[in-house]
């Protein structure tokens, strides 16, 4: 009796396990990073799956259900995923969420055609012709920069180790390899790129400038201002008369956007046509692989259209 009643005693005065915390993330960059902080830990959940459009999507309600019982939601902030916003306005008062654009040790930047809108008819004509997205502001495409994911492995590893004490050496460790993973990664794409520096490129919308500036790219223009918008047929005159004007060597199309306004705003400049681009990544197979893969890949798509 005496040897269960200690027993008791002992169990009862032991401090509760922290559970390793449920994580819910928007696209799958973010999804990347955080698979890599947790490792062998957690999974985490991706909202967007492979083939989604960020841009136009509508959480399911197990989705819903999956925000809702988070033990953390990280994810790029309003600015990129609106439709997250509301589902997050519904958990409960405390429950913890990341918001990486916001976070500390970020590094934001505008869109690279938002100075146009202080000179010119930019933003009549966006707001004349139903342009949803107004491109004057802040550019969310913030994973481009491979500092900044650096930073985020780094603010991801210190929340779950503040949900989950008990496993902060793992997470720290994690976010350190992840980190050196970040450093080789840079470097590769940075040589893959090197060839293509200089030379004028255009891309589909107007997200690739966190990208463009870490590598040294240049980026003639966007067919689009707004990543689910039309473009203006004055935006569409302007983007042909440089084309003309051979001032660009190559044009590349976007997945989950048709490729047949690429064509024909090619057609007869001598403008090459590049592989479709992919900045969030929703061709790729998620994991923790991913946000590799959609550095690489897009390098290397630029690359192939630049040579030569």
């Amino acid at each position: 009796m005496r040897y269960i009643i200690t027993m008791l005693l002992a169990s009862t005065a032991l401090p509760a396990l922290a559970e390793v915390p449920t994580v819910v993330t928007d696209i799958p960059p973010v999804h990347s990073l955080v698979a890599q902080v947790m490792g062998d830990l957690g999974t985490p959940v991706l909202l967007l799956g492979k083939g989604a459009d960020e841009h136009d999507f509508q959480l399911r309600p197990s989705q819903a259900g999956d925000v809702a019982g988070a033990g953390l939601v990280v994810w790029i902030g309003p600015e990129l995923t609106p439709w997250l916003d509301t589902a997050l306005r519904n958990r409960p008062e405390g429950a913890a969420a990341l918001a990486l654009l916001d976070a500390p040790g970020t590094v934001r930047q505008d869109y690279a055609d938002a100075g146009e809108h202080d000179h010119d008819a930019a933003t009549e004509e966006a707001h004349a012709e139903g342009d949803e997205h107004d491109h004057s502001g802040e550019d969310p495409h913030a994973w481009l920069d491979p500092g900044n994911a650096k930073v985020w492995l780094g603010l991801i590893a210190a929340e779950l180790s503040r949900l989950d004490p008990d496993n902060a050496a793992t997470y720290a460790a994690n976010a350190d390899a992840a980190g050196l993973g970040i450093d080789a990664l840079d470097g590769e794409v940075a040589a893959i790129l090197a060839p293509a520096k200089g030379r004028p490129l255009v891309t589909f919308h107007d997200a690739f400038g966190y990208f463009a500036g870490h590598y040294g790219l240049t980026i003639a223009g966007s067919i689009a201002l707004g990543d689910a918008a039309s473009p203006g047929a004055q935006r569409l005159t302007a983007l042909r008369a440089t084309l003309e004007a051979g001032e660009v060597l190559c044009i590349f199309p976007e997945v989950q956007h048709d490729p047949a306004l690429v064509t024909q705003m090619a057609e007869g400049t001598g403008a090459k046509i590049g592989g479709a681009l992919d900045p969030v990544g929703s061709a790729l197979e998620p994991g923790a692989g991913a946000y590799a893969a959609l550095l690489k890949g897009m390098a290397e798509t630029i690359a192939d259209c630049t040579a030569g």
